[in-house]
């Protein structure tokens, strides 16, 4: 639907975080930023949000991993992400929202 449909130009609600504080979340621009890579325009979907852009590649390999687990459940059971990932994954998403609202580093703010 991304593709197709540019949330620069359409009216996509604003997130009730982002419209009360000001403050962007971890993955806030996300939305852009595939509407971003569905043009091929890198540049742009990392201005949007540079954690979401550079998570694709990733997120497209857990995805491989999760249909393999579908399609061969007994030769792919060995690919899933180690339990002691997601505490890791988490913390450093909050310290990028962090960082990404502090005024030194507003280069990673969603535009």
């Amino acid at each position: 639907m991304l593709a197709f449909v540019n949330p620069n130009t359409t009216h996509v609600p604003l997130c009730p975080l982002k419209a009360i504080t000001g403050l962007d979340r971890p993955f806030c621009g996300s939305l852009r930023a595939v509407h971003s890579l569905t043009r091929l325009d890198l540049a742009a979907a990392l201005s949007h949000n540079v954690l979401f852009t550079a998570a694709v590649p990733l997120l497209m390999l857990a995805w491989l991993a999760w249909l393999a687990r579908g399609v061969w459940p007994d030769r792919a059971a060995g690919w899933r992400l180690p339990s002691a990932a997601w505490p890791v994954l988490a913390i450093f998403a909050v310290a990028f929202a962090v960082v990404r609202n502090l005024p030194r580093f507003s280069w990673l703010a969603s535009t």
